[in-house]
């Protein structure tokens, strides 16, 4: 009887302990799952007031890790003064944005406008086509039949095709809209670069400290392989898509093509895309129809220079981060594009590039390490 009450008195003494483990590990839960809670709630608020900014400001870092090289070498040039170099970098490349802005942005509102007019009021009217159309080889039959309908029943054809043209007219005057507020964001995007250049140290500061955070001992690494890629996508698709865009602007206006600016622009996102030549066909089929033989075959030589331009430059331009699928960039293309408007078409290039290289090295280091 004694026995079993000390038992009693033993098993007494130790019950509160299991319990009071208990009772910390779940207020230890609780605390940590509150702290998580309060990060991500302030995170997504954050994240909230930033996302009018977000493209921007992201665009604004791309062209900053994008043109840093040639930075550095005009900073030494001034005698190490960055805040000087960084105005005159961005004063340059503030002018060339504007120079082809100004010769373009009107074409292409006037060309989007006037095609949103037409279309609206159902004044449209296509020319007859030339003779000789019907002579082409392979599409030349197919393309005059439907070109005469076009000419001789227009609206026919318009009515024919009047839900589909109906939900198009939005879109085109809501694109005229959103072209100027696209070039007020690339404008800011290049000031914030600027910004960015002139505290250069302090951004490459806190870059690495995050990248040391999210890989530890690999940090440098990993940053050093995203500044890469950034510069050789940057460079390589980017670039190339906007030299290949000027130089077919150019061929455009010099021809004539009405709305040569529209023309240019759905080039550039076309070239983005890996599909520059599909703009270049119909370019070329209206030069002929239209144009003198001698003037449509020299345009046809220019539209051939210009779509073969990206097999020279590529390999010049895209570098050690290179490469990366053209699917990648095609599926962050479109998928920036649809986000954050045009302004997307290029950071959602980049962003996916990024990420594809980055998840790649750590998938490859995962497996070299198991």
């Amino acid at each position: 009887m004694a026995l079993s009450q000390r038992h009693s008195q033993e098993d007494s003494g130790r019950g509160p302990e299991p319990y009071k483990r208990g009772t910390d590990a779940i207020r230890q839960a609780v605390e940590v799952s509150i702290r998580i809670g309060l990060i991500f709630l302030l995170v997504g608020a954050c994240l909230l007031i930033l996302r009018p900014f977000l493209a921007l400001l992201v665009w604004g870092i791309i062209i900053a890790i994008s043109v840093y090289p040639t930075y550095g070498r005009l900073r030494r040039a001034l005698g190490g003064r960055g805040g000087l170099a960084a105005g005159v970098y961005t004063v340059a490349m503030l002018a060339l944005l504007i120079v082809p802005v100004i010769l373009l942005t009107g074409t292409v509102v006037q060309g989007i406008e006037t095609l949103a007019g037409h279309l609206k009021q159902g004044t449209l009217t296509i020319p007859p086509p030339p003779p000789n159309v019907e002579t082409w080889p392979l599409i030349g039959p197919p393309l005059n039949s439907m070109w005469s309908a076009a000419a001789t029943n227009l609206s026919a054809v318009l009515t024919k095709f009047a839900p589909e043209i109906r939900a198009v007219i939005p879109v085109l005057l809501s694109t005229s809209a959103g072209i100027g507020l696209t070039i007020l964001q690339f404008l800011l995007s290049i000031l914030v670069a600027g910004v960015l250049l002139g505290t250069a140290e302090t951004g490459a500061a806190v870059s690495r400290s995050l990248a040391n955070r999210l890989f530890g001992e690999k940090g440098a690494e990993f940053q050093e392989l995203a500044e890469s890629t950034v510069r050789s996508v940057t460079s390589g698709i980017l670039g190339v898509a906007l030299i290949q865009s000027l130089f077919a602007s150019v061929g455009f206006l010099v021809v004539g093509l009405p709305g040569a600016g529209l023309w240019g622009l759905i080039f550039l996102i076309a070239a983005v895309l890996q599909v520059g030549v599909l703009v270049l066909i119909p370019a070329v089929v209206y030069v002929f129809a239209i144009a003198s033989t001698s003037k449509a075959i020299f345009f046809l030589i220019w539209c051939a220079v210009v779509g073969l331009m990206d097999n020279v430059l590529k390999p010049l331009l895209l570098g050690r981060g290179a490469p990366v699928p053209i699917a990648v960039i095609f599926l962050g293309a479109i998928g920036g594009f649809l986000a954050m408007g045009i302004i997307g078409l290029f950071v959602g290039a980049i962003i996916l590039s990024v990420g594809y290289k980055l998840f790649h090295v750590w998938l490859n280091e995962g497996t070299a390490t198991g």
